[in-house]
């Protein structure tokens, strides 16, 4: 499955696809009404159900409505559906991917931060059975600032002036975390941080 983050509306034909899509997971705290889905339900290879919930933080990205709000309605949805949980939780502040962590501890197999493009090093699964890790990575070029070239990004930082992203190419890496559970209970048993260089 793949989820979205704070650009899910940045391209305004998007909306069609997001709800015939059954595989794409928009966050669940944008404004109600909101084209798509906020949980998904897929088999995984061996045909045990996953289910995948996606979340936007509040701290400086200013969800429209707080993932706290949410996410007990939707773990308790997926949790119907499948034993294995899935959350993927799009934050800037670390503190708050951490706090929306502890707070799933053995009701979610994972939860998974995204959004800084930097992998994080505290993969660990919590003492209720959730994996956890702050940031999974980014899939894509490191020779960069988080997959824009460097010289626009530092140009822009040193002058205020904005200017137009190109993406970066060299140095790709594929990252992300691998994460053993048990599909009765859907608890985690290990968490491993992944990057696969090309």
């Amino acid at each position: 499955m793949i989820t979205l983050g704070n650009h899910v509306w940045a391209r305004s034909d998007l909306g069609p696809y997001l709800d015939r899509s059954d595989r794409v997971v928009r966050p669940g705290n944008v404004a109600s009404g909101s084209p798509g889905r906020a949980l998904a339900v897929r088999p995984a290879a061996d045909g045990t159900p996953v289910a995948v919930v996606n979340v936007l933080g509040q701290l400086f990205l200013e969800a429209p409505v707080g993932p706290f709000e949410v996410i007990d309605r939707l773990v308790d949805e997926a949790r119907a559906a499948a034993a294995v949980v899935v959350v993927d939780m799009h934050a800037e502040a670390t503190s708050e991917k951490i706090a929306l962590s502890r707070w799933l501890d053995g009701r979610v197999t994972a939860v998974v931060g995204t959004h800084t493009h930097v992998q994080t090093s505290d993969a660990r699964v919590q003492p209720g059975g959730t994996a956890a890790i702050t940031d999974a990575g980014m899939t894509g070029p490191h020779d960069s600032v988080i997959g824009v070239q460097a010289d626009i990004v530092i140009g822009r930082l040193r002058t205020g002036m904005p200017a137009r992203f190109v993406p970066a190419e060299a140095g790709v890496r594929l990252e992300g975390v691998v994460v053993d559970c048990d599909a009765a209970t859907g608890l985690a048993t290990a968490i491993e941080p992944l990057r696969v260089e090309a």
